[in-house]
């Protein structure tokens, strides 16, 4: 088949490169967002499905709005069978849909119809579930509310963050998207339609879900420091009004007043137990272990985390 590829972010790039290597059909284009300013320097910066397109020699569009007439023109002089759409991050219309006699089909990285909307990977860290999965549906007017043709369930090790989640999911959800461009192929395709019911909806992070709230059991502040890492970032503020970033910690018995320092080696006592701080950023440093900042920056038993 004929697919025109659509996203923008870093999950979408492994299932470019598994569809391209297959073979078994050919991409004519890749629609992306607008390369935009990023970085201290605020330089224009291609999204990464751009990047990797290019290095492909695969032909891109960026169009600041798909559905503009000149979009749609352009896309239908492509005659494309198929969307394929993953991590796009632009609303996409019914005109433009419909230029393919196989419409458009969804990745997105969790077990729909729970977590629609932005950011599921990281909220679904951040509460602590054991599973998540990836679900390809059809695309619909209403966001990530289209009927389901593939789903698949995959573990969230205790471990794991934000980020490494992110790159599992992102393997194993190519995967599940080359089944469901067979069974479009191979028009065996079952759509099943979801339980709105059952949807939960989640909306997209802000540096200020970031802010440690110490009132809060152990057990959820290490989940959000897991959840939250890359993007925001967990931090606390020190005692001289700096604040100090947090990108691991452990569970460990402790008692006291929320955000009181309670040895020597960054105890923090939290709203239900208390976390050890393992691994940090002081301002204006890189990330190191706990341990390594404490030996030249002692943090005494007492001092108040707020």
């Amino acid at each position: 088949m004929r697919l025109i590829f659509m996203g923008s972010s870093e999950i979408a790039v492994p299932a470019l490169e598994s569809i391209l290597l297959r073979g078994t059909d050919q991409v004519v284009c890749v629609v992306s967002q607008p390369d935009r300013p990023a970085g201290r320097n605020r330089k224009l910066r291609p999204s990464p499905l751009k990047a990797a397109a290019e290095g492909k020699h695969i032909p891109v569009l960026t169009p600041e709005k798909v559905g503009a007439p000149e979009s749609v023109e352009a896309l239908a002089a492509l005659k494309p069978d198929l969307f394929v759409v993953v991590a796009y991050g632009q609303y996409i219309p019914s005109r433009v849909i419909n230029l393919a006699p196989h419409e458009a089909i969804n990745l997105h990285p969790s077990l729909l119809p729970k977590y629609r909307g932005a950011a599921p990977i990281q909220w679904a860290v951040a509460n602590g579930d054991k599973t998540t999965g990836v679900s390809i549906i059809c695309l619909a007017q209403k966001m990530d509310a289209g009927d389901i043709i593939r789903q698949a369930e995959h573990p969230v090790a205790d471990d794991d963050t934000a980020g490494t989640l992110h790159d599992k999911l992102a393997i194993f959800g190519a995967e599940l998207l080359l089944q469901a461009i067979d069974d479009i192929r191979n028009g065996t395709v079952v759509r099943l339609p979801q339980d709105d019911s059952q949807a939960v909806e989640i909306r997209k992070l802000i540096k200020e879900d970031g802010r440690i709230d110490w009132s809060f059991p152990a057990e959820t502040i290490r989940n959000r420091i897991r959840g939250f890492n890359p993007w925001p970032g967990c931090c606390c503020e020190l005692p001289d009004g700096e604040m100090l970033k947090v990108w691991a910690a452990q569970l460990e018995d402790g008692r006291g007043t929320p955000g009181d320092v309670l040895d020597e080696q960054l105890l923090v006592a939290t709203g239900e137990g208390a976390l050890r701080l393992t691994e940090i950023q002081p301002p204006g440093k890189k990330r190191l272990p706990a341990a390594a900042f404490l030996n030249g920056h002692p943090i005494p038993p007492g001092t108040r985390l707020a």
